[in-house]
């Protein structure tokens, strides 16, 4: 019998952990920054307004805002929200852990598989968690993100670029999973949104107040102050007029069933 490969150690748990538990203090101090965190809420209420569905039960994951939440409650739906990092006030899962309580009519994860080492292992332990029928949501971000400072650390790094930003999933791969995954019904969208910043500094920092920053298994050497001089100049020279710097962020949504029994 042939051992299914280990899934590459691309991500670190512990760095993941550290940075969601660095994105709560932050939050905690009034420091917090939940701008693609709303948009990626506010994104499945609309596609839950849409469906015109109800729900007696769901797990929501990685919804900081709470409004997700909120919207499922006031419908009727009896609601347990989780998380990825340890010592919050919440249930702790993570990729490597079963998830807590089910099986549930939806799953909603928000802003957490594309750092997961096993992306088909998580979405099975999705699928295996809902009723017959269920309902799967989750957005991530995606091929495309960031390429103002992608383009800008590249230049920075010179001719031996570290990894900085993390691989992402494209949209077409993504939707090629679901199928292959046994998922029913499923439906991958691409979308996005741009942002502006101020400065290099702000979007370094605001990427770590939301817990987007590396948090690769491999993080590659800190940038010297230097190179940190060249990654700003490139990256502010595409100020626009209002004086902001315009940042792109693209999401992959995956909707899909766990497939109901025929008979």
């Amino acid at each position: 019998m042939d051992i299914p490969p280990s899934p590459p150690n691309i991500f670190s748990r512990k760095r993941r952990v550290a940075a969601r538990l660095r994105m709560q203090a932050m939050a905690d101090a009034g420091r917090g920054v939940t701008t693609v965190a709303r948009e990626l809420a506010e994104d499945v209420v609309d596609r839950l307004g849409f469906l015109r569905e109800d729900f007696a039960t769901a797990l929501v994951l990685g919804d900081r805002t709470g409004a997700l939440a909120r919207h499922l409650k006031e419908s009727g739906t009896r609601v347990t929200i989780a998380d990825p990092a340890p010592l919050l006030e919440t249930v702790t899962v993570d990729e490597e852990a079963p998830l807590p309580g089910g099986p549930y009519a939806t799953i909603v994860s928000l802003g957490l598989l594309d750092t997961v080492n096993d992306l088909p292992g998580a979405l099975v332990l999705i699928r295996r968690a809902l009723k017959p029928g269920g309902l799967m949501i989750a957005s991530f971000g995606a091929a495309g993100s960031l390429p103002g400072l992608r383009a800008a650390m590249l230049e920075a790094d010179g001719e031996r670029p570290a990894p900085r930003i993390h691989p992402q999933v494209d949209v077409r791969a993504a939707g090629q999973l679901l199928t292959r995954l046994g998922f029913a019904d499923p439906v991958v969208d691409g979308w996005g949104f741009d942002i502006g910043f101020e400065s290099f500094d702000q979007i370094v920092g605001d990427l770590r107040a939301q817990a987007l920053n590396n948090v690769l298994a491999n993080p590659g050497p800190p940038l010297s102050r230097s190179a940190a001089g060249i990654a700003r100049a490139r990256f502010e020279a595409s100020r626009q007029d209002d004086g902001l710097i315009r940042e792109r962020f693209e999401f992959v949504t995956l909707t899909g069933r766990n497939p109901a029994p025929r008979f």
